[in-house]
């Protein structure tokens, strides 16, 4: 292993001066000052072999052949030509980002403009209102998309505007912004066509949608902020997609259909933007559709394909069409039970499956100019690592092209047969390394060192144990106490999320722990975790044997870590604790309660007390609705079994959250009350969903005050 010996050198061990973490440091230095070196701002510049970075207030350029480095300009020089066509300064260079290989994009206020590099000189300014949100910006012309309050603009490159929408301003609508709550890999509302011809927008009726309450206790008297939240098995709200077309001033909306209770996702336009492709999904959410619509008259055209599943499909990713070849594109589907590429025709027929196994594919990172090799990250090696590939389009070979183990995040130069990888895992900090497209290593270029040295950091472990079913591996991570091999028993605090879409087991650095957990291990705890079934990064079939019975196989898993966790020698097994977030609290309170003689105390963050409370998208994507489903609804009610708590429970609620309302809280508190049993609550006033900023501190004082406490 090429990588030196220094990265060894005192993680698992404190140096003569060792020092500990405080709260702060546990709680926002992560990514602060012990963050690992980088190089920052990394990216290639376009339409050449060099890259760039920033270091320091300067600019600089290397070449990735000749190995030739160069300064471009500094924060000093950008922001005396920013001066003199009175623009605001800038603090950093961090967020300028390359638009062409002459010209980088930069934001000065409300403002965002165009920097010519050589010679330095501002090239364009594009004027913004302060309101103005989702810009999107569309390279073939330089126009940009945007929204004020619920309307959709378009700013031309003379600072003019067209207003696409104007119904904005009716109660529940909502144009050119995310839809369906952000599911669906839905990350924004627009869409600009190839030539930017047209803008293609999201807009959601939600006026049928039930008012939910939230409460701004700022004021001197308490002010009322509704916000529309259909609660699984209510009335959701309705969305449609626009096409505005740039040059007539006039918009067509697609047709797709009834039910209007639907959901409308992974939007794509064609290369000769004649049609644009809608992957629908049914409420129940069994069930897509890839559809192609008329551009011109908003008429549906055909259905080039369906998906189904007794569980739920989750299309993610828009299909991805071949500039070479523009009748074929690229679908990605876990129709196999795991993730993997598919190339279709715009006749819908399935000319080829690109990859295959028990493994998921994770992201595209572009293809060759001809087309031929596709680059993307998987976990094929294993489900804690990513790594970099390519697939030959004809022959179906697959290519490994990154090697040492860890987490890789690959800036790929297609044009220039390069890629810069950026990695980290157990062993490695940060580690970047300059790599051809074949794979050849040509040199490094930072190897970060460990920035904990001199600090007493606790031993952490990797683990796989195998579930109740016999065959299953779960991957797991021990925080091991200071000072375990002394003898003696500690406490153990299990930190669970369990849900879908997320993954905290990783062969990234600190194992993907926070910080807080080393932490609360240099206090005495053993910290342990555990990447149930029903969890990220293992597929469809892993994910959804929780399907209509949330909370069964994901506490049958976290029971195996904790016979596991009974197992060793430094484990006080009449100590062991429980701590998790959202569905992280429905687990935490889960384990509470029908686990109570293993549990002894739990600190619940936003937790799902009963799914009927939840919001439509994602509670009946894995309950089905409660209509559907009374057996799971009944059996994942939490407050209905408040009255089997036995240990000191604290549950931690944002008075403004807007994700799971406190309204599950209070109801499973008010069980607690006509049972007579004791359970603790902290509210954070004007906090959403999770508690951040500088008040981040003070929760996981709070939360560590109650462990050190009761456990």
């Amino acid at each position: 292993m090429w990588v030196t010996a220094l990265l060894l050198l005192s993680f698992f061990a404190g140096a003569q001066n060792s020092t500990r973490f405080n709260i702060d440091d546990a709680t926002l230095a992560q990514w602060g000052k012990y963050r690992p070196v980088t190089l920052l701002a990394l990216q290639w510049r376009p339409s050449s072999e060099s890259y760039t970075y920033v270091s320091g207030d300067t600019l600089v350029q290397v070449n990735a052949k000749s190995g030739a480095k160069a300064t471009l300009f500094t924060l000093n020089d950008l922001n005396r030509v920013l001066s003199e066509a009175n623009l605001r300064p800038v603090r950093s260079l961090a967020y300028a980002s390359w638009r062409a290989n002459q010209q980088l994009s930069v934001t000065s206020g409300a403002k965002k403009v165009v920097v010519n590099v050589s010679p330095l000189s501002v090239e364009q300014v594009i004027s913004f209102t302060d309101d103005a949100a989702g810009v999107d910006y569309a390279p073939a012309n330089g126009l940009f998309a945007y929204t004020v309050s619920n309307n959709l603009y378009i700013q031309k490159q003379d600072n003019s505007s067209i207003q696409v929408t104007n119904d904005g301003a009716e109660a529940g609508i909502v144009n050119g912004q995310a839809v369906h709550r952000s599911e669906f890999g839905i990350r924004k509302g627009t869409f600009w066509s190839p030539k930017a011809t047209y803008l293609a927008f999201y807009r959601m009726d939600e006026s049928m949608v039930t008012n939910y309450p939230l409460v701004d206790v700022t004021t001197r008297i308490a002010t009322l902020q509704n916000t529309k939240y259909p609660m699984a098995g209510m009335t959701s709200h309705e969305v449609s997609v626009g096409v505005f077309n740039v040059a007539t001033g006039k918009t067509v909306y697609l047709k797709t259909g009834e039910p209007k209770e639907q959901y409308l996702t992974n939007i794509a336009w064609a290369p000769d933007e004649k049609s644009v492709y809608v992957a629908i999904v049914n409420r129940a959410q069994n069930h897509m559709w890839l559809n192609e619509y008329d551009v011109a008259t908003g008429q549906f055209v055909k259905t080039l394909f369906e998906e189904t599943s007794e569980s739920y499909v989750e299309p993610q990713d828009a299909m991805i069409f071949l500039s070479t070849r523009p009748n074929e594109f690229i679908w990605q589907s876990s129709r196999s039970g795991n993730k993997h590429f598919y190339l279709y025709n715009t006749d819908g027929k399935l000319v080829k499956q690109l990859t295959s196994g028990g493994w998921d594919v994770m992201q595209v990172i572009g293809m060759d100019a001809k087309e031929r090799t596709l680059y993307y990250t998987s976990t094929q090696e294993s489900p804690m690592q990513r790594h970099l590939y390519s697939v030959d389009l004809k022959s179906l070979k697959v290519t490994k092209l990154t090697a040492e183990h860890g987490t890789h995040n690959p800036l790929v130069n297609v044009e220039k047969g390069y890629f810069l990888d950026v990695f980290s895992s157990t062993d490695v900090p940060n580690c970047i390394d300059l790599y051809t497209l074949k794979g050849k290593r040509v040199k490094n270029l930072l190897v970060a060192e460990n920035p904990y040295a001199g600090m007493d950091m606790p031993e952490m472990e990797m683990v796989t144990l195998t579930a109740k079913d016999g065959e299953t591996p779960l991957y797991g991570r021990i925080i091991k106490p200071l000072g375990y091999k002394e003898g003696g028993k500690h406490p153990v605090i299990v930190y669970v999320y369990g849900g879908p879409h997320l993954q905290l087991v990783t062969d990234t650095w600190l194992g993907g722990a926070r910080l807080w957990e080393y932490y609360m291990a240099q206090k005495g705890y053993v910290m342990f975790t555990v990447d149930n079934r029903g969890s990220y990064g293992r597929g469809h079939k892993f994910e959804s044997v929780i399907h209509r019975q949330l909370g069964v196989k994901e506490m049958e898993d976290q029971l195996t870590g904790v016979d596991y966790l009974k197992s060793l020698p430094f484990v006080d097994q009449d100590r062991i604790g429980v701590h998790g977030w959202s569905f992280g609290g429905f687990m935490t309170t889960s384990l509470m309660l029908k686990a109570s003689d293993t549990f002894k105390v739990g600190v619940a963050g936003g937790p799902v007390m009963d799914w009927s409370l939840y919001e439509v998208m994602y509670g009946e994507r894995y309950m089905d609705t409660p209509q559907e489903n009374p057996e799971g609804y009944e059996e994942s009610n939490l407050v209905k079994k408040a009255s089997l708590l036995k240990g000191k429970l604290m549950l931690i609620h944002g008075d403004v959250d807007g994700t799971v309302v406190m309204q599950h809280s209070l109801q499973f508190i008010k069980e607690c009350v006509s049972n007579g049993v004791p359970v603790d609550f902290f509210i954070y006033p004007q906090h959403e969903h999770n508690v951040r900023g500088r008040d981040r501190v003070h929760l996981m004082q709070k939360v560590t005050d109650y462990f050190d406490s009761n456990l």
